[in-house]
């Protein structure tokens, strides 16, 4: 089992920044990759991003250039740093974990970008 915790969402303006947290407990050791999704009002859950083991990183066109996203593994943490972002990135932002073929979801954390 692994758990997952969030934090780091809140209001910006459009332009600004934020840094999601999301800490993981429980099995940690099997984690394979982790990373974010988010899902937005009325829409279907988006895949933002995601990291490996190893490190290898990945991200959906729509924040490629905006989006950053880091393990520190002393911390079992791993953040997405979120710049330049605009009012299409409000959703709710939620961190998965993969663990022996399984997906672990954390509970979400609500991104507000004010135009």
């Amino acid at each position: 089992q692994v758990q997952l915790v969030e934090s780091g969402g809140g209001l910006v303006q459009a332009g600004g920044s934020l840094r999601l947290s999301c800490a993981a407990s429980g099995s940690i050791f099997s984690i394979n990759a982790m990373g974010w999704y988010r899902q937005a009002p009325g829409k279907q859950r988006e895949w933002v991003a995601s990291i490996t083991n190893s490190g290898g990183t990945n991200f959906a066109s729509s924040v490629r250039d905006r989006f950053t996203i880091s393990r520190d593994n002393a911390k079992n943490t791993v953040y997405l740093q979120m710049n330049n972002l605009k009012p299409s990135d409000t959703s709710v932002y939620y961190c998965y974990a993969i663990s022996n073929r399984l997906t672990y979801w954390g509970q979400g954390t609500q991104v507000t970008v004010s135009s």
